[in-house]
């Protein structure tokens, strides 16, 4: 698995023209690639006149699917060089939607993919990317009289706590880059002079 990936920050639109033709980038995170179809079928169904709704998406820490559309333009002038620059950006888990409204001028070959591609771009650094790093999920279980204090102690050293459950005993799940398991684990054995247990589970991806 992929340490850590790129996506966008938030959902949003950006809108540029260029030789009166409007060119709208609407971007948004998706996890899966059903979300990235169903947020292509939304914003064809919010621009149902439009000339074209070209899109392209990445899924996967590590890219590995890909798709993009060119709804109409000729070939390789629209989702293809969205697609680039969803990568040459690094970004992941994003699916792209420029819809174009023509405006009269045609732009060529050339002029479509610097149209294509800077729409993406222009919104990208609009909205902003953020970094997701790969974590070791795990829980910490404990008795009561010291879970107070551990869980204060894990927020204060940026911990990732995920979950905290108040039974029999306390469980406290965290997230834990990789290299810091070992170290964490002497630091968990001091904190709590031994008493609390750690149990490793599966990965995931949160915010670096």
């Amino acid at each position: 698995m992929q340490e850590q990936y790129r996506t966008v920050a938030r959902a949003g639109v950006h809108e540029t023209e260029i030789n009166r033709s409007r060119f709208i980038c609407a971007l948004a995170p998706a996890a899966t690639e059903q979300e990235a179809q169903d947020f292509v079928a939304r914003i064809r169904r919010e621009h149902p006149t439009a000339t074209h709704n070209c899109f392209a998406y990445v899924i996967g820490a590590d890219a590995s699917v890909q798709k993009a559309s060119d709804d109409g333009e000729p070939g390789g002038t629209a989702g293809v060089p969205m697609l680039q620059m969803l990568m040459r950006r690094e970004m992941r888990y994003v699916v792209a939607v420029v819809t174009r409204y023509y405006g009269g001028v045609k732009l060529g070959a050339g002029g479509l993919i610097r149209a294509y591609g800077g729409a993406v771009g222009e919104a990208l650094d609009e909205l902003g990317t953020i970094t997701r790093q790969r974590f070791r999920l795990a829980t910490i279980t404990l008795g009561h009289q010291r879970a107070g204090r551990l869980e204060n102690d894990l927020r204060a050293t940026g911990v990732a706590v995920r979950e905290v459950r108040y039974a029999e005993a306390v469980i406290i799940e965290i997230g834990l880059p990789d290299s810091d398991v070992e170290s964490f684990r002497s630091w968990l054995a001091d904190a709590t002079a031994g008493e609390a247990l750690l149990e490793l589970g599966g990965e995931a991806y949160g915010d670096a």
